[in-house]
């Protein structure tokens, strides 16, 4: 039953195919390029924690594209594009220009007495808080991929920080 199992989840990985010729109708399976890739790098148990990471928790305007960058094992460009998001939806909240980016656009849209996302119900140092939050990963996260080639080798990390920017779109959500 272990074997089947583990088998049947090689295949739907991608990581076992049907033999392309007459064997393959036969049953005969071989690894894919994706496998041979995988074996090559010797990063099965990236692979693995990736796949396993639950997309749930992703926001859904980035989950499905996000998702597969962390899959694929692009980390970078998984990062890039979830910050990237959040910088475009304060922008569209906010109403803001497209000229107005980076860590300048989250001080003024989280501005804790003029800011438009601003909840002015909680306390000030709560809206100042928030304000140093969104630049600050907007900063950390985002910017340094725009403007040089930034390396991330470790998938969790990677994880992590696609899940704070879903949260960081969570609560942009709930400022319109």
């Amino acid at each position: 039953m272990a074997l089947a199992e583990a088998w049947n989840w090689l295949s739907v990985q991608g990581l076992l195919i049907p033999e392309p010729r007459t064997n393959g109708n036969n049953g005969w399976m071989l690894l894919s390029r994706r496998a041979r890739t995988i074996l090559a790098n010797d990063s099965f148990k990236t692979y693995a924690r990736s796949v396993a990471f639950p997309k749930a928790l992703l926001h859904p305007s980035i989950a499905d594209e996000v998702w597969l960058d962390i899959v694929r094992g692009d980390l970078e460009t998984a990062v890039f594009k979830a910050f990237r998001a959040v910088e475009v939806a304060v922008r569209e909240a906010g109403h803001f220009a497209d000229t107005d980016i980076g860590t300048a656009l989250m001080r003024k849209a989280f501005d804790k007495m003029t800011g438009p996302l601003s909840n002015l119900q909680q306390p000030e140092a709560e809206r100042e808080a928030l304000a140093h939050l969104f630049a600050g990963a907007i900063g950390s996260y985002k910017n340094p991929h725009s403007h040089r080639t930034v390396s991330i080798s470790d998938a969790t990390e990677a994880q992590e920080m696609v899940i704070l920017a879903s949260h960081l779109l969570r609560i942009v959500d709930s400022r319109r």
